[in-house]
């Protein structure tokens, strides 16, 4: 996906934030398709507009920037969140993941970290800033601690292990390629395939199933 077909919509309060996000993506490519002001325009504009990212403010005022990502995922699964903001108050990432965002990036994020994390999150990889990627790895841990019903886990092959593994360390699948001395291609069938034996729909549940087992460890 190249950064010229990625459709994006920025939601803030903050008229001057809001356009100069907008402004940013633009002049690097992205297709900013709207803006948002509160929680209830961005869910009725995301629901015309079906961007692929919606970047989200979580203080929108009177409105809840949590609930809005929880009924814009809930709406259009295709459509990625990646919160944008400024609290790093672990309640708060924990609070927006858990409603279905991919991603949590500081405003203190640099233009260029900006455009990464929007692309990487349309690929569907998780994106964190540094430091609060480990906060949320040890809270799927830690709800993983208690096992349900002692089910067998699928089987998987030794490469298909390798591959989650480094999904689990936040890799691209191109990362995990050159690691691995395979090709794109080859990774991306390897995670397909993962995906269909662990019943999961994409590689933000792929991230979190290999947390919870521990595969994001060396």
């Amino acid at each position: 996906m190249t950064e010229g077909t990625i459709s994006v919509m920025v939601v803030d309060d903050h008229p001057i934030w809001r356009d100069g996000v907008a402004r940013d993506l633009s002049e690097n490519g992205f297709d900013v398709r709207a803006t948002a002001a509160d929680g209830p325009a961005a869910v009725r504009i995301a629901r015309t507009v079906r961007p692929s990212v919606v970047l989200m403010d979580l203080n929108l005022g009177t409105t809840s920037g949590v609930e809005a990502t929880r009924e814009i995922t809930t709406a259009l699964p295709e459509t990625k969140v990646l919160v944008l903001s400024a609290s790093g108050e672990h309640s708060d990432v924990l609070e927006a993941v858990k409603a279905g965002a991919s991603g949590y990036l500081m405003k203190s994020a640099s233009v260029v970290e900006l455009v990464d994390a929007v692309r990487r999150t349309a690929a569907g990889d998780p994106v964190f800033t540094a430091g609060l990627a480990g906060l949320v790895l040890g809270e799927y841990r830690r709800m993983a601690d208690a096992p349900e019903g002692g089910t067998e886990p699928p089987r998987l092959t030794e490469r298909e292990t390798d591959v989650l593994r480094f999904v689990a360390k936040g890799l691209t699948a191109r990362q995990i390629a050159e690691r691995l001395v395979l090709s794109h291609r080859t990774v991306e069938n390897h995670v397909q395939s993962t995906l269909r034996k662990l019943q999961l729909h994409n590689r933000v549940e792929l991230a979190r199933y290999a947390i919870e087992h521990g595969l994001d460890e060396d």
